[in-house]
């Protein structure tokens, strides 16, 4: 993606203080040569200053500069979805639905569809993305267990627990420093999960560094080079230590500001992660390349989420 506008809290609540202002930027920042008709492709076009739409002069289409992304059809105020993306992208914490609740004077129901509406902007953007070169892959458990577990009876550890399962993959520079993180729920650890994550999420011919589990001899089947180690960290501490180091702080960070997350939407704040950790070196640029990621995805609807 191109270098994007860094922009200070200053500046940000200076600026985006009303809809005009955040409707231009939303503007330029979806046709930065100009205004496109999303239909048949045409550069003429004019303004309809009541509806705030564009009407293209051709095949006379009307868009808005939300219509086609994940703000499309909200009765919720382009200040308030600046402020929502704006405190998603600068708390490497996270941000609540209550908290958001609280912050935009919305409901809870509101903060929480807008919240996982970005969540999906970034689960998008994810996909854009290759693990190439060394890679780390392992797998981890999320949450509490799925089973109504009863309180005195404890959740099981390792493979054999009712957590939510992810599968998880590292890739890694040549000094062994972390790139890029991608985390996938999954139903179930077998060969072919393994091998049909491998194939979406890492470049072929890549070597990919895991424990000894059985299923992962499915790797070198599919064509990537596999380098399998028996985990043990009194012996090797630097065997996936980097990608374990992650997991956990993922760990914290869902259950440091969320709470019951179901295994229907854990996919979704994993996401919210991983996009956060690989763009680390672009902290200032955060809230440009998530608006930019908002424009680039289609909404999803209520009904879905919830479904």
């Amino acid at each position: 993606m191109a270098k994007q506008d860094s922009i200070s809290f200053f500046e940000f609540t200076n600026r985006f203080n009303n809809e005009d202002e955040c409707r231009e930027h939303l503007f330029k920042m979806r046709w930065p040569n100009g205004f496109k008709c999303p239909k048949c492709d045409s550069l003429s076009y004019y303004l309809i200053k009541k509806r705030k739409t564009y009407q293209c002069t051709e095949c006379r289409y009307q868009a808005s500069v939300t219509v086609g992304t994940i703000m499309e059809r909200s009765h919720v105020a382009l200040v308030k979805w600046f402020w929502a993306i704006y405190l998603v992208s600068t708390d490497k914490r996270g941000h609540s639905a209550t908290a958001l609740e609280r912050e935009l004077g919305v409901t809870y129901k509101t903060a929480w569809y807008i919240l996982q509406r970005i969540r999906t902007a970034m689960f998008d953007r994810n996909l854009d993305y290759m693990l190439d070169g060394f890679v780390e892959m392992d797998d981890a458990y999320f949450g509490g267990g799925d089973n109504g577990s009863e309180p005195d009876k404890p959740i099981k550890r390792g493979r054999g627990t009712t957590k939510t399962k992810a599968i998880v993959g590292l890739s890694l520079d040549k000094d062994k420093h972390p790139l890029f993180i991608k985390m996938e729920v999954v139903e179930k650890l077998d060969a072919g999960t393994i091998g049909g994550f491998a194939d979406m999420n890492v470049v072929s011919g890549s070597v990919i560094s895991t424990d000894a589990y059985s299923s992962y001899k499915q790797l070198e089947k599919d064509g990537f080079v596999h380098s399998p180690k028996v985990f043990n960290p009194k012996e090797d501490s630097e065997h996936l230590k980097w990608l374990h180091v992650i997991v956990s702080n993922a760990k914290a960070f869902i259950s440091g500001t969320y709470h019951g997350i179901d295994r229907k939407h854990l996919h979704f704040y994993l996401s919210e992660f991983c996009y956060r950790f690989n763009r680390r070196f672009f902290l200032g640029e955060l809230f440009n390349r998530l608006i930019f990621s908002c424009l680039d995805a289609e909404r999803i609807t209520y009904a879905e989420l919830t479904a």
